[in-house]
């Protein structure tokens, strides 16, 4: 199911059929730099399982980002909630397989997502979060519109998180 439509993507839901190319980017050393280690087969199945349950139980979730041309899948992008800094936020998270990188992509889908964010599902506020070594994603956040909200730590590791207000709110 097609959720979100951009000028060159569309997010939809991510199914099962979508782990060997969410293993592309989810397994690769480079794309998982900032996460403790990156994923196996077992973990990316649980990725997958955990936003399936996550459309049923908050009507959103990472999904899959497909480019319009092509129609091939480059990623995912969507809206979690996390724990940050003990708080239970609505989040704007993505992966973008390696070969995509720097085309825009990650912004076009975060600023959807953003939209989304804000539109349809009311969040007065919605949240970036990042290790503080994960320059380019805080420069997707920003380019966005997000501002630094706080750092903090989490497991050990500094972080920081953005955050960009919901305008009609």
């Amino acid at each position: 199911m097609i959720v979100i439509e951009t000028e060159r993507l569309y997010l939809r839901e991510l199914v099962n059929d979508d782990l060997e190319s969410l293993e592309l980017v989810l397994s690769d050393p480079e794309s998982m730099q900032y996460y403790p280690e990156p994923f196996n087969r077992k973990q990316v199945e649980g990725w997958i399982q955990w936003n399936i349950e996550n459309y049923k139980k908050y009507s959103h979730g990472l999904w899959a980002v497909v480019l319009k041309e092509g129609n091939q899948f480059i990623g995912d992008c969507g809206i979690t909630m996390q724990n940050i800094d003990e708080e239970r936020l609505p989040e704007i998270g993505f992966h973008i397989i390696k070969d995509f990188w720097n085309k825009g992509y990650a912004t076009e889908a975060a600023r959807a997502c953003m939209q989304y964010a804000f539109t349809t599902l009311n969040f007065p506020a919605i949240y970036s979060y990042t290790t503080i070594e994960n320059i380019p994603s805080q420069k997707v956040a920003e380019k966005i519109g997000m501002k630094k909200y706080k750092e903090f730590d989490k497991n050990g590791v500094k972080q920081l998180a953005q955050v960009a207000y919901n305008p009609s709110i």
